[in-house]
């Protein structure tokens, strides 16, 4: 079936993460790349809410911890990317889920 995810007409913003596990940790050496519509060069990044970072680069190399999201000209802020400084995390992996899927998690620490 049709499952709309956002409002019609709204365009989306992908916030991805690389090691593509969540929550990401800084100990990993994250980098979090914007996708979306919209000028090239012209994504800005928050931390916690606020304006972060270098402004108008797609990707980000996270020295932080905190809740990352982006956003492009047009679109709407993408969901938000947690990143951890905990010694011990669970992860799993960075993609949708759905019910009844395999799914592999990682204690790490």
């Amino acid at each position: 079936g049709w499952c709309p995810l956002s409002p019609p007409g709204a365009q989306t913003t992908q916030l991805l993460v690389e090691p593509p596990w969540r929550p990401a940790v800084l100990w990993d050496r994250v980098t979090l790349t914007c996708q979306g519509l919209g000028t090239i060069g012209a994504t800005t990044w928050y931390r916690n809410g606020q304006r972060w970072g270098q402004q108008g680069r797609d990707h980000l190399s996270v020295t932080e911890s905190g809740t990352y999201t982006c956003e492009r000209p047009g679109t709407r802020l993408s969901p938000p990317v947690i990143v951890s400084d905990d010694d011990l995390v669970l992860q799993v992996p960075a993609r949708a889920l759905l019910e009844g899927d395999t799914v592999t998690l990682r204690c790490r620490g």
